[in-house]
């Protein structure tokens, strides 16, 4: 069974010669540097190098923003880009250009095509992008104040998403993406069901019909408590959620049980990586139940942290790989 035949037919809650053997997420920098300095070669830098030099499946991931290379940046993490109409549109010429590198997504069709390859699309969500444009604090405040201002974000965002979609479909097809939102902290929403209801349905409404027509699972990544989003992400049409933070409450085992046709990545505690065997089995043991029952990709619940040392990852890998045949045995 081949890479994409395995992940196709796990999401359909299908039989599988064993779970797929993914880590989802980017590297931390300072747990590269780490890697490096106990013998990672420094020549394995990009990501798919990296995951490939594990023995990882290939999951290529294609991440496609809506900023020109010229947007200004926000001057630090959370701060604000715009603060009214008047500054959005400002940079307007900087925002929503579908712009990906072409060349190289006719390489991975080749790949996908001949299974070798999951491939993957990440774009920003309704909540996750005017965030990022008014800074955290602003764009709490916005919902109420400048509530226009943030449709008119929106309606941008999913025509911009739905131009890319029709570009990237025109050249390989995604098995799945994912919509970048990180809208639960680790006590539930930072938004109210009204408030979803208002500001983001209605574009998820239109955008996710077009990805089903294609058959690309629809994922949401966000951090936190995201137990009482999902009946709010189902009604809009989403499939899964990942990364599924253990350090949040998060139980895979819990959301089987009330959301059985749920899609699930991630979920491993990332905490216990650098406690040794005992404590990485006790752990794939705990989320064992839900291993078994499809539709559930075993990943860290988030980056590795620097406190895993190579050797701690190794280890990690080969109990991994150990876990995802016995789910299926």
């Amino acid at each position: 069974m081949n890479n994409v035949e395995r992940f196709k037919k796990l999401m359909s809650f299908e039989p599988v010669d064993r779970l797929p053997i993914v880590e989802w997420a980017f590297y931390w920098d300072k747990t590269l540097e780490r890697w490096y300095e106990e013998g990672l070669s420094r020549n394995i830098a990009d990501v798919a190098e990296i995951r490939k030099h594990f023995g990882f499946d290939r999951y290529l991931q294609c991440w496609i923003g809506p900023y020109g290379p010229d947007c200004p940046h926000a001057e630090s993490h959370g701060a604000p880009i715009i603060k009214n109409k008047g500054e959005f549109n400002g940079i307007l010429e900087h925002l929503y250009k579908p712009n990906f590198d072409e060349s190289e997504i006719e390489k991975w069709a080749v790949e996908h095509e001949a299974g070798e390859s999951v491939v993957w699309i990440t774009l920003e969500g309704f909540f996750w992008h005017p965030r990022t444009l008014f800074g955290i604090e602003n764009h709490f405040y916005a919902f109420m104040d400048q509530p226009e201002l943030m449709h008119d974000m929106n309606k941008r965002l999913v025509d911009f998403s739905l131009k890319v979609i029709e570009k990237f479909c025109s050249i390989c097809q995604p098995d799945f993406m994912t919509l970048a939102e990180d809208m639960s902290y680790n006590h539930g929403p930072m938004l109210s069901k009204r408030m979803y209801d208002v500001f983001l349905l209605p574009y998820y409404q239109q955008l996710i019909p077009e990805l089903k027509k294609r058959d690309i699972h629809v994922f949401i990544d966000s951090d936190g408590g995201i137990e009482p989003l999902l009946p709010w992400l189902k009604e809009a049409g989403i499939e899964g959620i990942l990364p599924l933070e253990r350090m949040a409450g998060v139980d895979v085992n819990e959301i089987r049980k009330e959301h059985p046709d749920f899609l699930m990545i991630g979920g491993f505690d990332k905490t216990v990586m650098h406690l040794g065997e005992e404590a990485i089995r006790n752990e794939f043991e705990r989320i064992l139940s839900a291993m078994k029952s499809g539709g559930y990709i075993p990943s860290v619940d988030h980056q590795t942290p620097p406190a895993v040392s190579l050797e701690d990852y190794k280890l990690y890998i080969s109990i991994l790989r150990e876990y995802c045949v016995k789910a299926v045995s």
